[in-house]
């Protein structure tokens, strides 16, 4: 016989600590539905959010470098999955819920729009008398309202749970406003895995699509970055020489582990310490409780100037973008004016929304190549 979902609900009463968030008490969905039979409430919402076309089209969104760049280089697709991977390691090592913590994870950057945080800037730009854009916030809109896969309601009608995880994601690259449906003072342990995740995956991939793209250096590496030294000795001591794919993939491989050790350890005492009893008095807390050690921060600080100066800001990298993102902003104006080119679903929406919102969310959706190839098609074959 297959294991029910209150099964599965009453081994996470006996395996997680007492702090988790447990599936059982989630404070339930916007629109009452009839819980699964064989899944948690938590595992329902990653599914639904896997099967999303959002997420789908993640697979196309430019990371760092412009989609199509190289084929080794991150999407936010692989970045999403990375992120997953990382958050499940740290809540099952802190007995907290893995599958809540996944979704969010797998959840966390379905609102990105096409070509980085230089399109999320320049549609921020372009609305902001019309509310601004954010992808945090675009993120809940997309699961609250935008896809449109069922029949009973909007969206995909996740958790609670999950919904405030993504209104409430926080790293150093994202500060999101607070939405008052999730007014507690912070965001469940499982969200706060989440966010931490987000920035070990990103300083680690950018350290080897940065260096696979030939814009870092692996000797300047050595003499500027302290978490890159470290990892650097630990593997030529246990190692010895290696060719260079395999002695940059064990350098980073050890400093994800060192990053995961250290968040692991640290929060485990800083939880211990605060005497919390449930998820809620975590939520509660006066500061986060999934947290890197001082001395982890700092060399952290170190790493991300390393990577803005050398990376996020090199003309190779910027260049690219900017040029895309004008593309982007002509398409912005273009379908204002030529409403009958948006998609069905949008002109629809036009009857109650207003017409600048329908169009960012319509661009926000594209992938870097249909932006492309929407701007070849609607102007650039016009010029």
């Amino acid at each position: 016989m297959p294991l029910s979902r209150a099964e599965l609900e009453e081994r996470e009463f006996k395996t997680l600590a007492k702090y988790a968030q447990f599936s059982a008490h989630t404070r339930g969905r916007q629109y009452p539905e009839p819980p699964p039979d064989w899944r948690t409430h938590y595992q329902r919402d990653r599914d639904r959010v896997i099967h999303s076309r959002a997420f789908r089209r993640l697979e196309y969104k430019t990371q760092v470098f412009l989609n199509g760049t190289g084929d080794h280089l991150r999407t936010r697709l692989t970045h999403s999955i990375e992120v997953a991977a990382i958050s499940r390691n740290i809540t099952r090592a802190l007995q907290l819920n893995e599958d809540l913590a996944e979704t969010i994870a797998l959840a966390h950057d379905l609102g990105h729009p096409p070509f980085g945080h230089k399109g999320e800037a320049a549609l921020n730009r372009l609305l902001q008398n019309y509310g601004g854009f954010e992808h945090n916030r675009q993120s809940l809109r997309i699961v609250e309202e935008l896809e449109q896969k069922y029949p009973g309601f909007p969206g995909l009608n996740l958790t609670w749970e999950v919904r405030e995880g993504l209104a409430k994601h926080s790293t150093s690259f994202d500060l999101p406003e607070k939405k008052g449906d999730f007014n507690s003072r912070y965001p469940s342990l499982e969200a706060q895995v989440a966010d931490l995740a987000d920035e070990i995956t990103y300083y680690s991939h950018d350290l080897d699509d940065g260096l696979e793209s030939g814009l870092l250096n692996e000797e300047q590496l050595i003499k500027e970055v302290e978490i890159w030294q470290q990892a650097h000795h630990k593997v030529l001591s246990e190692y010895g020489h290696l060719h260079q794919e395999c002695r940059w993939y064990f350098i980073i491989r050890c400093i994800i582990d060192s990053q995961i050790r250290d968040v692991v350890k640290t929060s485990e005492q800083r939880i211990k310490d605060s005497f919390i009893k449930s998820a809620d008095e975590a939520r509660a807390y006066s500061e986060p409780l999934v947290q890197y050690s001082t001395e982890r921060q700092r060399m952290n600080s170190q790493l991300c100037e390393f990577l803005y100066k050398n990376l996020y800001n090199n003309p190779q990298v910027q260049e690219p973008n900017q040029k895309a993102v004008k593309m982007l902003e002509e398409l912005f104006y273009f379908y204002l004016e030529n409403i009958h080119e948006l998609g069905e679903q949008s002109r629809r929406r036009l009857e109650t929304v207003e017409i600048h919102r329908v169009v960012c969310d319509y661009i926000a959706g594209m992938t870097d190549r249909y932006v492309l190839q929407e701007y070849n098609r609607l102007i650039r074959k016009n010029c």
